[in-house]
C-alpha cells in the first residue's frame, strides 16, 4: 500500500474526506452566520440552536408525518426561517438601538432555552435518522471507499455556498444587502424597505442552520445538544475568515476543516485545538480575518 510520511495514502484520503464533511457543516453554518452579522451586526449565538432545529424538524416530519429526507430538505430550512423572522420581528428588532452585545446576550439566552426544551422533551441521547435509499451505499474509487452520503453532503453545501455567493454579490437584491451594510440611511432614501430586508436576511441565515441541520442528521445522531458541540468552532471560523465577509466563510470553512483532517492524521492530539490556535494566531496578525476588511 502506498504511503505518505510513513501514513498509508486509505487512511490520509479517509481523513480528507471527514476534514471535508466537518468543512461543508462549517461552511455553510458560518456563512449563515456571516449573512446576519453583515446586515444586523449581531453575533447570533442562537445559530446553533437553529442547526439543532434543523435536524429536528426533519426527525419529526419523517416520524409523526411520514414526510421522507427530500421533502423535510425543504420544508425544514422554511419552517426555521420563519421561526427566525418571527424572533427577529418581536425580540431582536427591539435591541437594536441598543449596544450590540444586548443582542449577543439574547440570542445565547434563547439558544439555552430551544436547548432545555428539546432536551426536557426528547432527552440528549440523540435520535437516529436513517440515510435515504438513494444514497445509500458508496463508491469504490480504488485508493478509499466513498460513501455516497458523505458526498452528497460537500456537493450539495457547495452548491448553496456557491449560490449564496451569487446571489449576493451578483443580483440587485444582493446589492441591496450590500449596501444596506455599508450605509442603511442611503438605502433607505432610495425607498429600499430596510426593516423587511433585515428580516428576511435574518430568517436566510437561521434557513442556512436549518438546512446545516437536515444535511447532518443521517450522519449524527439528532440531539438537542449537537449546535452547542459546533458553534463554537463554527464561531472560530468566521473569525478566521473575516467578521460578515462572505467569501471568507465558505473558504475559511472548507479550508479549515481539511486542517482538522490532516491534524487527526499527523498530530492527532491537536486536532481539537488546531482551528483554535489559528484563531488566536490570526487576531495576533491580523484582527479583521484572513479576508475581512479593516474597521
Amino acid at each position: 500500500m502506498t504511503e505518505i510520511f510513513g501514513i498509508p495514502l486509505q487512511v490520509l484520503f479517509g481523513q480528507l474526506l471527514i476534514g471535508l464533511i466537518n468543512g461543508a457543516f462549517y461552511a455553510v453554518l458560518s456563512l449563515g452566520l456571516a449573512i446576519i452579522f453583515g446586515l444586523l451586526r449581531i453575533i447570533n449565538f442562537a445559530h446553533g440552536a437553529q442547526y439543532m432545529l434543523g435536524a429536528f424538524v426533519a426527525w419529526m416530519a419523517l416520524h409523526y408525518f411520514g414526510l421522507n429526507y427530500w421533502v423535510a430538505l425543504i420544508v425544514s430550512p422554511i419552517v426555521v426561517g420563519l421561526l427566525g423572522m418571527a424572533f427577529e420581528r418581536t425580540m431582536l428588532r427591539r435591541l437594536y438601538r441598543f449596544d450590540h452585545l444586548y443582542g449577543l446576550l439574547l440570542t445565547f439566552g434563547i439558544a439555552l432555552v430551544v436547548e432545555g426544551l428539546f432536551s426536557n422533551f426528547y432527552g440528549v441521547s440523540g435520535k437516529p435518522y436513517s440515510i435515504p435509499e438513494a444514497l445509500g451505499g458508496g463508491t469504490n474509487l480504488g485508493f478509499m471507499f466513498l460513501p455516497n452520503y458523505r458526498a452528497w453532503v460537500v456537493v450539495a453545501s457547495l452548491v448553496v455556498c456557491l449560490g449564496t455567493w451569487l446571489v449576493i454579490e451578483r443580483t440587485k437584491i444582493g446589492a441591496y444587502l450590500r449596501a444596506g451594510i455599508e450605509n442603511p440611511t442611503l438605502v433607505q432614501s432610495f425607498g429600499v424597505n430596510l426593516p423587511l430586508l433585515i428580516t428576511l436576511t435574518y430568517g436566510f441565515g437561521a434557513a442556512l442552520a436549518a438546512f446545516a441541520g437536515v444535511l447532518a442528521a443521517p450522519i449524527f445522531q439528532v440531539s438537542p445538544l449537537m449546535g452547542s458541540n459546533l458553534i463554537i468552532i463554527v464561531f472560530a471560523v468566521v473569525v478566521i475568515g473575516g467578521m460578515g465577509s462572505i467569501l471568507g466563510a465558505i473558504l475559511t470553512g472548507f479550508g479549515l476543516g481539511l486542517v482538522e483532517g490532516l491534524s487527526k492524521v499527523f498530530y492527532p492530539e491537536a486536532s481539537n485545538t488546531v482551528i483554535f490556535v489559528i484563531m488566536v494566531l490570526v487576531l495576533l496578525i491580523k484582527p479583521s480575518g484572513l479576508f475581512g476588511r479593516e474597521a
